[in-house]
């Protein structure tokens, strides 16, 4: 398509143009760039839609989960990148890991190390921010509740162990899996992590709620704690 780098969509190729695209050769026949430059629905004097969409992508690599971590400050750096435009980019983003999250919601039961942690890593797998959260389970190892119990900065959070086993008690919990990502992408547990979970682990263990599992969370991966025997 080097042929209209210097047109605007408009005077495209009908069949070029991305929502004329989609709805003539579906969703699939869109590239990333496109189904921004839809979102955003104007470039700028110097770049159409789906240039200024490709600079924006290529700017993260062409990793839409690098993306998702934009804030609306940084997409506004782009010419013709305006608040209104920034947002729609965010939700759209947005409503896609929640999309992803609803699909981990029919796997309700947790077996092993894994099922928790492909129904955790939508949730926090691509956050640019620590977050803390907890599995409810009942006696069959099917979750009955999940929720988030702190959220700190870029390397850190506060846990509060007494408000997990209260919440566990409150959800009538049989057994509890607890989780927190790391934005860095290291998969290591630190001193503190270790501390906690045994903390945890102990106090659980008083409540008759055992504590079956730690993860640790990042974009591409996990780590258990069960797994490798710290529990």
């Amino acid at each position: 398509m080097e042929e209209y780098r210097k047109l605007s969509i408009k005077d495209w190729a009908v069949e070029d143009r991305p929502r004329e695209k989609l709805l003539y050769r579906g969703l699939a026949s869109l590239s990333d760039a496109e189904l921004i430059a839809i979102l955003i629905g104007s470039g700028n004097n110097e770049e159409t839609a789906v240039e200024l969409s490709r600079r924006i992508l290529g700017s993260v690599k062409n990793n839409l989960n690098a993306l998702g971590k934009l804030d609306v400050e940084a997409l506004k750096k782009f010419k013709g990148i305006g608040e209104a435009k920034a947002i729609a980019v965010i939700a759209a983003l947005e409503l896609g890991r929640r999309r992803n999250q609803s699909g981990a919601l029919k796997m309700q039961q947790i077996t092993s190390s894994r099922d928790a942690a492909n129904f955790l890593q939508p949730v926090m797998g691509d956050l640019s921010h620590e977050e803390f959260w907890i599995l409810h389970l009942n006696r069959h190892n099917k979750i009955i509740h999940y929720e988030r119990i702190s959220q700190g900065g870029l390397t850190g959070t506060v846990i509060d162990v007494r408000v997990i086993l209260k919440k566990a008690l409150e959800k009538l919990a049989t057994s509890i899996i607890i989780a927190h990502n790391h934005p860095s992408g290291n998969l290591q547990a630190s001193d503190s992590d270790r501390k906690i979970t045994r903390q945890l682990r102990d106090a659980a263990k008083l409540m008759e709620i055992p504590l079956l599992d730690h993860l640790i969370i990042t974009q591409t991966g996990y780590y258990s704690f069960a797994d490798e025997g710290i529990l």
